[in-house]
């Protein structure tokens, strides 16, 4: 199990649960370059405009996995809080989604249909910016109902 999470990825799970399955994500920081840095020679985005590129490239993905909520009737029903790391290959496919919920603000079988939701999400989704190599993005979100 630990070895197909490891070599194939396309997974989504909070940052404890990869901690967890050996892969940490100081681990997998070192093997995805960030997106955006204050220092361009970090970033793999790099002119403000494949910066800008990038924004509304995320901002597309939150937005499509909102309606992918929807469709399939799940409901926040409040304001919730959530911070993500998203690890993508070149092509734009998504190998990991991590996420973190704070203390209380999810119950756990809400976490539970979304974790199991997000995973059905992630597998077939493909972002629209290709890169060169490797990328990361990570972001606050507060996900509300449509």
């Amino acid at each position: 199990m630990i070895l197909f999470f490891n070599s194939y990825g396309q997974k989504a799970l909070t940052f404890k649960e990869a901690e967890l399955h050996g892969t940490s994500f100081q681990h997998l920081d070192s093997l995805y370059k960030s997106a955006v840095h204050s220092n361009t020679d970090l970033a793999v985005f790099k002119s403000s405009e494949e910066q800008a590129e990038l924004q509304k490239s995320y901002v597309a993905l939150i937005k499509d996995l909102a309606t992918f909520l929807k469709s399939k009737n799940f409901k926040w029903e409040q304001p919730t809080r959530c911070f993500n790391r998203i690890y993508f290959n070149p092509t734009g496919k998504i190998d990991y989604f991590l996420y973190n919920f704070p203390k209380d603000q999810i119950a756990p079988e809400k976490e539970k249909e979304f974790d199991r939701l997000l995973n059905l999400f992630v597998k077939d989704y493909k972002f629209s910016l290709k890169a060169n190599e490797n990328f990361a993005q990570c972001s606050p979100i507060k996900y509300t109902d449509l």
